[in-house]
């Protein structure tokens, strides 16, 4: 079996509709500034509109053209939202395409690094045990809330960003980025569930998230085992995480701002492993892009924009 493969080569049956890695990788690169968000979304409508087409984000982006996936992103997750089905739906099926990812980031540091010692192995093995029970779990709850597999486009953003050919870059990415990651969306979505009164998604979740303390903690010692007695390689890896987690800030939808739609999850990142200097870096690193307001007024901009498009098509073809 090829060991290191591309991030395209994940492989995934009919039901699966693929989609770019640059709306979050532009995202995380975007200053707080209304026209800059606007001109980059904008130049991504094209693609944007063809990797919707014929899934339930379609409809969405008919009502908002390129503005929806700010709107996903940017908003926090509260009962009393009107589109909180879609939003619910959308981050579901988001965090059971991120479960698979993290399945297959597992499965591919058991097989990438074979001189790795045993001990790495069987901790990759137990990962992968666990990340296969949270597919299952996460389909389930998917179910739950009325949606299926494949309903929305998956992205392979988060398998592309962790997946280091390093075997402590990888672990930094993976486990401290990726998993630390779930620990922020995991501790949100119970909120939501305590919110809405769903004790059968709070339940599977808070179940989840203690394995994922289990990952994280896998990561921090497995990065200061493989760079022990090396500062400068210890270094690299850290810096290679920084570069993880900025992109996973989502351009500041996850940090710790007031504005942030996912707050960092600080009590359990401290239960697995992370120091409260790691943390707030995390928060400064996380919180440098464009604030929620600013994300509202560009949605605003690109939805006239994209419903004046609508309006002069419609007058062409009638």
């Amino acid at each position: 079996m090829k060991r290191f493969i591309h991030y395209d080569e994940l492989a995934r049956d009919s039901r699966f509709v693929r989609q770019t890695n640059l709306l979050a990788t532009v995202l995380a690169t975007l200053p707080d500034d209304v026209d800059k968000v606007v001109e980059a979304f904008w130049a991504l409508d094209p693609m944007i509109g063809k990797s919707v087409k014929g899934t339930a984000a379609e409809p969405l982006y008919d009502a908002y053209g390129p503005a929806f996936a700010l709107v996903a992103l940017n908003e926090p997750l509260r009962a009393d939202d009107p589109a909180v089905k879609t939003r619910l739906l959308m981050r579901m099926h988001g965090i059971f395409a991120g479960e698979l990812q993290a399945l297959e980031g597992a499965g591919r540091s058991l097989w990438d690094f074979p001189e790795a010692p045993w001990e790495f192995k069987m901790n990759m093995a137990r990962q992968c045990w666990d990340e296969a029970r949270h597919v299952q779990i996460y389909e389930k709850l998917l179910h739950h809330v009325g949606g299926k597999v494949g309903m929305f486009p998956e992205t392979t953003f988060l398998f592309e960003c962790a997946c280091a050919d390093d075997p402590a870059m990888r672990v930094a990415g993976v486990n401290r980025g990726l998993e630390g990651l779930a620990c922020d969306v995991f501790r949100d979505m119970i909120r939501f569930a305590d919110e809405t009164e769903d004790e059968v998604m709070k339940q599977a979740i808070d179940y989840v998230l203690a394995d994922e303390l289990t990952h994280v903690r896998f990561g921090s010692e497995w990065v200061k085992e493989f760079t022990k007695d090396d500062p400068e390689y210890f270094k690299r890896t850290q810096e290679y995480q920084r570069q993880v987690d900025k992109q996973f800030s989502f351009g500041g939808s996850r940090s710790d701002r007031k504005d942030a739609a996912i707050p960092i999850a600080r009590a359990d990142r401290k239960e697995a492993g992370f120091t409260d200097e790691e943390l707030d870096e995390l928060a400064q690193l996380s919180g440098e892009g464009p604030s929620r307001k600013t994300m509202r007024a560009a949605s605003k901009i690109m939805r006239e924009r994209h419903r004046e498009r609508q309006r002069k098509e419609r007058e062409a073809t009638a």
